[in-house]
């Protein structure tokens, strides 16, 4: 139990820690910029549990956001209305997904190997398109995605509610949940069991994808800008919410609270690291560090429970 709550025990410290540290943590403007940047990774992190829970691993969201706030800034450019924008950065995401998912299913091929070609391979195809140079061009209202305010509060914690609560209706209160839990804990046991895996799997790298999509065009709306080289680094950060939170890279295990707690406790390492002067290139090696002890725990207790 101790180790259940240990990312909501964590996050508490943090957030007192840095409170007590920096007179300017707790100001209205930077408790807003946290949970506006943290809503990036938070949004991506959702579709990361997904993927992992089912035994898999996605290391392309960084590539596919990027692909997918260029498409939709480039689609705005060429006179497209926002939601239009929104809508083709979203289904650029589904593709990746897709793709990915049909490659790890009918290829039989490991899912690092795949995302890891698939990265270079998105990556690769948006500075192609864009030759390297960013999109400008876009109406000035698209901002609202990103920065605006619906009732006091940013928007994008709104969207990341509503993603967050879909995502949990999804994995406990549907057969695709049911599915993606038992594909996770033995995907041999679930195919003899009769479940379609393929088709599942495939589904779950899509709704990654999604989500990741979406996540493209909020970064796209803080940025004002569809930028090609956007979304570098990603990938660690969204794997290693879900690892913090809770989910096992093993498969099977993983929750949308544990995610999300995981993503607040990053952003606000990133956030305490900048207020106090810590240099970026430290952040990295700590987010780094934060993984292994984050699945050190994990391999401990699952030895005590097989013990």
């Amino acid at each position: 139990m101790i180790q259940r709550l240990l990312p909501f025990l964590t996050l508490i410290v943090l957030f007192a820690g840095l409170a007590l540290a920096s007179p300017y943590f707790l100001t209205q403007t930077n408790l807003a910029s946290v949970a506006r940047q943290t809503a990036v990774f938070n949004i991506m992190g959702l579709g990361m549990t997904l993927v992992i829970i089912s035994g898999g691993i996605d290391l392309s969201v960084g590539a596919i956001l990027a692909m997918s706030g260029l498409f939709g800034a480039m689609a705005m450019e060429r006179g497209a209305s926002i939601p239009v924008g929104v809508a083709v950065g979203v289904l650029t995401g589904l593709a990746c997904g897709l793709v990915n998912g049909s490659l790890i299913t009918r290829l039989k091929i490991n899912p690092f190997i795949v995302t890891l070609g698939t990265l270079g391979i998105f990556r690769g195809t948006t500075l192609i398109v864009s030759n390297g140079l960013p999109v400008h061009r876009i109406p000035q209202s698209f901002s609202f995605l990103g920065e605006g305010v619906l009732f006091g509060v940013p928007f994008v914690l709104w969207l990341l509610v509503i993603c967050a609560l879909a995502t949990h209706v999804v994995l406990e209160h549907t057969r695709l949940g049911r599915y993606v839990f038992a594909i996770g804990s033995n995907e041999s046991a679930a195919l003899y069991a009769g479940i379609p895996v393929a088709f599942h799997t495939t589904a779950v790298y899509a709704i990654c994808g999604v989500l990741t999509g979406l996540a493209g065009m909020i970064e796209a709306s803080r940025l004002m800008t569809g930028q090609p080289t956007a979304g570098q680094g990603y990938e660690l950060q969204a794997i290693a919410a879900v690892v913090i939170g809770g989910g096992s890279l093993r498969g099977g295990e993983g929750s949308v609270i544990g995610t999300l707690i995981g993503a607040f406790i990053m952003g606000l390492l990133s956030n305490g690291s900048d207020l106090l002067g810590i240099s970026p290139y430290l952040q990295q090696a700590i987010i780094g560090a934060v993984i292994i002890l984050a699945v050190t725990v994990d391999e401990l207790r699952k030895r005590k429970m097989s013990a």
